[in-house]
């Protein structure tokens, strides 16, 4: 798998080099107005791509937050798409404050990763769920479960990005992607699965612990 850049996510860098070589151009041309302007917005970039470092729960069968953000949906379903079972759906929608880059919630071997292109509806709507361009990773844990986390883009967010490919045996609380600029992502679940979060509850990528496996 590709390894990412710390502690900025090196996919905002062009942002990042971008928006500071501005401030310098207006700020030689003494444009003060126009540089403190850039300038925040290289300030605001540089921390929309931050990527601290975080410990994952060493609990065997805990299941760690894939994003940081707020639940907005839990729910028990048949899924079609992706492990073709009931599950549990759980959906973190992410604002643009949060950090965006995205980490492993359970310990396995990648068996399939889904790119879907679509739509740019914002990621905490219905549309935005049907809809949007997504890329969903199928995983298989050590004891045979199947779950499947899914980045989803948003009315903002135009870039998903995923470094995990199929083989990867990936490790909890490892990053393995980003979306750009506010966004979601989703995961379907085992029935087993024992949930300790509630609709509502903010939560931290790698850290927080959604449940558990029976």
């Amino acid at each position: 798998m590709k390894e990412p850049s710390v502690p900025v996510a090196k996919e905002g860098v062009p942002f990042i080099l971008f928006a500071a070589l501005l401030a310098l151009i207006f700020a030689v041309l003494q444009f003060a107005m126009l540089a403190l302007g850039s300038l925040f917005l290289t300030a605001f970039v540089l921390y929309f791509f931050r990527d601290p470092e975080r410990i994952a729960s060493d609990e065997e069968d805990a299941l760690v937050s894939p994003a940081d953000g707020k639940v907005i949906l839990i729910e028990k379903f048949f899924d079609e798409r992706y492990v073709k079972e009931h599950v549990y759906k759980v959906s973190i929608f992410m604002n643009i404050f949060n950090v965006h880059v995205n980490r492993v919630p359970f310990s396995g071997t990648v068996r399939k990763v889904i790119y879907t292109p679509g739509t740019f509806y914002s990621a905490n709507t219905e549309k935005g769920d049907l809809g949007n361009e997504s890329c969903a990773i199928i995983l298989e844990t050590a004891v045979g479960k199947k779950i499947a986390f899914v980045q989803v883009a948003g009315l903002i967010a135009r870039r998903i990005v995923c470094w995990a490919v199929r083989g990867d045996a990936l490790k909890k609380g490892e990053r393995f992607g980003l979306i750009r600029f506010g966004s979601r992502v989703d995961l379907y679940l085992p029935l087993q699965t024992q949930l300790e979060i509630t609709k509502g509850q903010k939560v931290r990528a790698g850290e927080t612990v959604l449940g558990y496996f029976s």
